[in-house]
């Protein structure tokens, strides 16, 4: 992919499409062999965000935000929001779901705006971890 001097001349709207294929390859990685986080079922998954990432950017690359969901639940069923949020509440627990909640609330004052150097920190990040899990069946 691309070196930190290319990315330096991405710009940002290039910069927000590769962190987010970066990042949505690493939320399906981790949630590879889990169900759907809204209906429970097995199947290949996408990254489905509980807060919309169109509307709520602030969180848009919050792990506790986007977890493994089926295409049904994902786009047919706009995200089967109320199973989505109690199975979340199980699974990261209530204090960080109002942490995540806290956090839109707050940008929904203030705004939120990525910047060139929040992308480029994220596409770092994310391309290591996807390194690292594919790496880590290699070593177990």
């Amino acid at each position: 992919m691309a070196t930190n001097k290319t990315l330096k001349q991405k710009t940002l709207l290039q910069l927000k499409a590769i962190a987010t294929t970066h990042f949505n390859k690493f939320i399906r990685n981790r949630d590879k062999d889990k169900p759907c986080i809204s209906c429970g079922k097995y199947t290949t998954l996408q990254a489905g965000h509980f807060y919309s990432a169109g509307k709520h950017s602030s969180v848009r690359f919050n792990e506790d935000n986007v977890h493994g969901q089926c295409v049904s639940c994902n786009y047919y069923k706009s995200g089967d929001l109320l199973n989505y949020r109690n199975n979340l509440i199980e699974k990261i627990g209530v204090e960080r779901f109002d942490k995540l909640t806290f956090n839109i609330e707050l940008t929904k004052q203030i705004g939120y705006k990525f910047d060139r150097f929040f992308l480029i920190e994220i596409i770092e990040k994310y391309k290591a971890l996807n390194k690292l899990q594919m790496l880590l069946p290699l070593i177990f």
